[in-house]
C-alpha cells in the first residue's frame, strides 16, 4: 500500500487493516496558529507494528482531500492513538482513544527539513503555509520524528492523558479582550495567530522539567502578567464578572500533606507567624525562603521543619540509591541520570511543582465537571488561581466551586473584578 493517501478507496484500504495501535501526528495549516483557529492540512499515521507509516490528505496544493469527517472515522475505530501532544490533537479530532506519552520523551524535537526552513523563513505568516510546502517534505519530516521516538512510545493510559484534558478544558475558552486597549500593553507575532472574536487564546506546555506548566504564546507570557503596569486591565469578562480563586500557602499546604503535619483550620501563615515570633508578612517571606532555598538553623526544631528536613534527606537517598524519586499521585519519576546538577533542596521544589501541577489536574476536572453546559467559564489558570468569566445566573456554582478545594482542605481566597487588574 503506498503512504501516500488521498482517496476515499485508498482510506477504505487503510480501514480494512482493523488498525489497533498508531501513532499521530496532524500537520496544521500553520504550526504558529493557536490549534483553536488552526485546520488540518494532512494526518500521518504510523501504525506502530508495520513498517511505514501514511499521510491523510485532508487539504493540500498537491493532492486530492480527504473528507475529514472519515479521516475521523478511521481514528475513531483504532483502539490506540498515541501521540506526543494529546492537548493539541484533541481540538482536530476530540476522541477517547487518544495517549500521551510525551512524559516518557527527554527531548521532542524533531528536526525540520530544509524546505520547512526555507518556507518558514520567508512566509511563516501565511496561515496556510503548510499546504505549499511538499507533501513528501511532511511526510519525510513525520517519518524521522518516529524514528526518534518510537522507543518512547507507550500504549497505555497515564496521569498526562488526564493533565491533557485539564489544561485544554481552559484553552478552548479563550479570554475576551479589550482590543482597543490591547495594543497599548502587548505586541504579538501576529494577530491573526492566536486572536479571533474579541478573544485570546492561551497555550499550556506541560513538556517542561517538572511537569509544571509554562503559559507563552505568540509572545504573551500569560503565567507572569504584569501585576503593576496596568496591562491586566486588557482582559476582560465575556459574561458578568471575573472571579478568582486563589489557593493561600499552597506550598506550605503540600508540604503538611506528604510530611504528614496537620495544621487544623488555622491559617497557615498566621501559624508561622507564631511559630516565628513575627508579623504576618514577614512569615510568608520566611517560610517561602526555606521551602525553596534551605531550613534556617534558627527554625530547624520546630517540628514542621524537622519532619521536612526529614523527608528531603529521605527524597535524596532513594534518589541516589534507587536512581529515582516517584512523585505523589502523578507517579512521574525524576531519574538521577536525566538530572545533573542536583541538590537536595532542589529535588524537593521539583517533587513540590510536579505534585501541586498533579493535585491541580485533579481540581481542574472536577471544576470542568461543574461548568459543563454552563455559561461560566474557567479561562486562566496560575499555578495556585484559577480565574473564571462568571455569568451571575450561574452563582449558585460558586459553592459548588469551592467545595473542590475545601475537600483537599485547601485554604482559599476569593477576588472579583470587571477585568483581570484585580
Amino acid at each position: 500500500m503506498y503512504w501516500l493517501i488521498e482517496t476515499e478507496e485508498q482510506l477504505q484500504e487503510l480501514i480494512n487493516k482493523k488498525l489497533t495501535d498508531v501513532f499521530v501526528e496532524v500537520i496544521p495549516y500553520n504550526n504558529n496558529v493557536h490549534p483553536s483557529l488552526n485546520h488540518v492540512s494532512c494526518v500521518y499515521l504510523k501504525p506502530l507494528y508495520d513498517e511505514k507509516g501514511y499521510m491523510l490528505c485532508v487539504s493540500h496544493s498537491e493532492t486530492l482531500s480527504l473528507n475529514i469527517t472519515l479521516v475521523n472515522r478511521l481514528l475513531k475505530s483504532i483502539d490506540n492513538i498515541c501521540t506526543r501532544d494529546k492537548k493539541t490533537l484533541l481540538y482536530y479530532f476530540p476522541l477517547k482513544n487518544i495517549l500521551d506519552f510525551s512524559y516518557n520523551i527527554p527531548e521532542l524535537q524533531g528536526p525540520n527539513t530544509q524546505a520547512h526552513n526555507f518556507f518558514y523563513s520567508r512566509y511563516s505568516d501565511k496561515l496556510d503555509i503548510n499546504k505549499i510546502i511538499p507533501v513528501y517534505k511532511h511526510y519525510e519530516y513525520c517519518e524521522d520524528l518516529y524514528s526518534k521516538i518510537y522507543n518512547y512510545i507507550a500504549t497505555g493510559s497515564n496521569f498526562y492523558d488526564k493533565a491533557a484534558l485539564a489544561f485544554f478544558g481552559i484553552e478552548k475558552n479563550g479570554i475576551k479582550i479589550d482590543e482597543e486597549l490591547f495594543d497599548k500593553f502587548y505586541k504579538v507575532n501576529n494577530k491573526e495567530y492566536s486572536i479571533s472574536g474579541g478573544k485570546i487564546f492561551t497555550q499550556y506546555n506541560l513538556l517542561t522539567t517538572t511537569k509544571r506548566p509554562s503559559n507563552t504564546f505568540n509572545n504573551i507570557n500569560f503565567a507572569a502578567l504584569n501585576k503593576d503596569s496596568g496591562g491586566r486591565m486588557v482582559f476582560i469578562p465575556e459574561n458578568d464578572k471575573f472571579c478568582e480563586i486563589d489557593i493561600s500557602a499552597y506550598h506550605p499546604t503540600l508540604a503538611a500533606k506528604i510530611i504528614g503535619y496537620d495544621f487544623g483550620d488555622k491559617d497557615i501563615h498566621q501559624s508561622f507567624a507564631e511559630m516565628y515570633g513575627v508579623d504576618y508578612k514577614e512569615a510568608k517571606h520566611i517560610t517561602f525562603r526555606q521551602l525553596y532555598g534551605g531550613i534556617y538553623s534558627e527554625y530547624k526544631d520546630l517540628p514542621f521543619f524537622q519532619k521536612v528536613q526529614e523527608y528531603i534527606d529521605h527524597l535524596w537517598d532513594n534518589f541516589n540509591t534507587v536512581g529515582y524519586i516517584e512523585c505523589p499521585i502523578s507517579d512521574y519519576r525524576f531519574y538521577k541520570n536525566n538530572l545533573p546538577n542536583m541538590s537536595p533542596q532542589k529535588l524537593f521544589n521539583y517533587l513540590l511543582q510536579n505534585l501541586e501541577t498533579s493535585q491541580n489536574v485533579i481540581i481542574l476536572l472536577e471544576i470542568h465537571k461543574l461548568l459543563r453546559k454552563k455559561n461560566t467559564k474557567i479561562v486562566l489558570y496560575t499555578y495556585d488561581s484559577f480565574l473564571f468569566d462568571f455569568d451571575l445566573s450561574d452563582i449558585d456554582l460558586l459553592d459548588d466551586i469551592k467545595k473542590i478545594f475545601e475537600k483537599l482542605n485547601l485554604q482559599i481566597k476569593i477576588s472579583y473584578g470587571n477585568n483581570y487588574d484585580f
